[in-house]
């Protein structure tokens, strides 16, 4: 197994060998250190101020691995302890290796240098064989979130033979990140790109994870799937790590108009005859008049999150429904919003982040709310692609902020779930125009988060929404949300299904 981590730099007072003092190993020695899998070696291909390369080479001994450990296994498979990957490939072996022999910089910690933790690194990670359950795709949606620039290579299984590519990658990735930081991101993540472990995974994995997850893997959109596969799928622990990541959270819920993701804040704007600049929800005049100080603070500007789920509450509320099901709920703020109206009698979270509907419940409160409100609601763990029974009898349906994070070959699956099989009254369905995009300062082409799989212009979206309802049933039609521009829309859009003959006793 095999490793190297670079830095480089051209400033002269910020050499690339401070890379030395962080990792605290000196770049003029190799050294070995001895582990339960074998021999681990940290060398220094290369160390000079401009660039500095760390290697970690992990010599494991796959016939010390097995001896005296376990029940034998079956007699057609016995050489499958010996004859394997183990040596070659990046796993929970090179993780655990990467975080015994660099735990001081793991920790952020450089007694010569205490300043050098905090400082980022220009860092390029190398990990030529990393075994990745899901291919590629999953690989980028765990690195790409966390800033880094992700490079992907499948391994042939044999280029002369042509039987295609393996499961293996070859990765780069390159930013600039904290050390102590990267080597948490790869301390958690090789093992679960490779969804496996080589040792049982006890009920102290869930603080190892809540530590070395600090400060990134809270906000990670990935995390689910990231402590399912860290924790080898065993719910108890998963259910006790999403309990604790949501606790860290409830800072964060006590403000309920808290710091909104960056897809739902207004763009920077100008405000047409004036100096004044719009950023981030808040007015404020630039220049101005003199005496003024440079800046005045205007109006608050609505973000577009509040707006959005302003006009969702506001279209349920015309369209007379008493009882919604909101599909994708996330973390519950339209439930919050409708749960506070009597009108409606009954409500239903669907999500199929087991950690969202967590973080719902107590955003909700289930536990202290008065008994009749409480029957009025319920959350239900369930994938929207696939046939629920207990989605039927509704008067409307929501999809917020839902559709482009499924890939579009899931599209029909879902359709016919909601629309075939739920068949309620009302969909209302939103997502972002991706014409808007350019509002954001963003490339043509470029998304507004790494985990949509994809953004529809006005006309993608209504070609689509008027497929669904020709098929099933439904009129429909289209609303703007936030402000319009004139030739790239609005920031989002929605559609709202009316069932053409009302079901009878829904």
């Amino acid at each position: 197994m095999f490793l190297t981590i670079t830095s480089t730099s051209e400033a002269a007072e910020s050499p690339a060998t401070d890379l030395g003092y962080l990792l605290h190993k000196h770049p003029d020695r190799a050294q070995k250190f001895g582990l339960p899998v074998g021999t681990a070696h940290v060398f220094y291909p290369r160390a000079d101020e401009t660039t500095c390369t760390a290697a970690l080479l992990l010599e494991v001994d796959p016939i010390a691995l097995v001896r005296g450990r376990g029940p034998k296994p079956a007699e057609g498979f016995s050489l499958a302890q010996y004859v394997n990957d183990r040596p070659y490939a990046a796993s929970s072996m090179l993780a655990v290796a990467l975080g015994k022999v660099f735990r001081t910089a793991v920790a952020g910690r450089c007694d010569a240098r205490p300043e050098l933790p905090s400082k980022p690194l220009n860092l390029q990670i190398h990990v030529p064989a990393l075994p990745c359950r899901g291919g590629a795709d999953v690989a980028r949606r765990m690195f790409a979130p966390l800033g880094w620039d992700v490079q992907l290579t499948p391994v042939p299984l044999d280029p002369e033979l042509g039987w295609g590519d393996s499961r293996y990658l070859d990765v780069r990735l390159t930013g600039q990140v904290r050390l102590h930081e990267a080597l948490s991101q790869l301390y958690v993540l090789l093992p679960v790109l490779d969804d496996a472990k080589h040792y049982w995974v006890s009920p102290d994995e869930v603080d190892k994870l809540i530590r070395a997850g600090e400060g990134w893997l809270a906000a990670h959109p990935e995390r689910t799937l990231i402590v399912e596969r860290y924790l080898r799928h065993r719910r108890r622990l998963v259910d006790d790590a999403s309990e604790r990541f949501a606790s860290l959270e409830d800072e964060a819920l006590a403000d309920e108009d808290g710091e909104l993701p960056e897809d739902v804040v207004e763009p920077t704007d100008e405000v047409p005859g004036s100096d004044i600049t719009v950023s981030a929800g808040v007015a404020v005049a630039v220049g101005g008049e003199e005496g003024l100080g440079g800046a005045v603070a205007l109006e608050p500007v609505v973000s577009l999150a509040v707006r959005r789920l302003g006009a969702v509450a506001e279209t349920l509320r015309a369209s007379g429904a008493q009882s919604v099901a909101d599909l994708g709920c996330g973390e519950g703020k339209l439930l919050k919003e409708l749960l506070a109206d009597p009108r409606y009698q009954r409500l239903l979270g669907v999500d199929v982040s087991h950690r969202s509907l967590t973080i719902a419940a107590r955003r909700l409160r289930l536990e202290q709310l008065p008994e009749r409100t409480a029957e009025r609601i319920e959350l239900r763990q369930s994938s929207l692609v696939y046939a629920d029974p207990e989605l039927t009898g509704f008067d409307a349906a929501v999809l917020m902020e839902v559709i482009e994070h499924l890939d579009l070959s899931r599209l029909p699956a879902l359709a016919a779930n909601v629309f075939g099989t739920a068949r309620p009254g009302q969909v209302l369905v939103t997502t972002p125009n991706v014409e808007y995009n350019a509002r954001y300062g963003l490339a043509e082409g470029e998304i507004r988060h790494a985990d949509h799989r994809f953004e529809w212009n006005r006309e993608q979206f209504q070609e689509w929404a008027t497929g669904v309802a020709t098929k099933y049933g439904y009129t429909v039609r289209f609303k703007a949300i936030g402000d319009e521009d004139p030739q790239a829309g609005p920031p989002t859009q929605m559609a709202v299904f009316a069932l053409e003959t009302p079901e009878v006793a829904r």
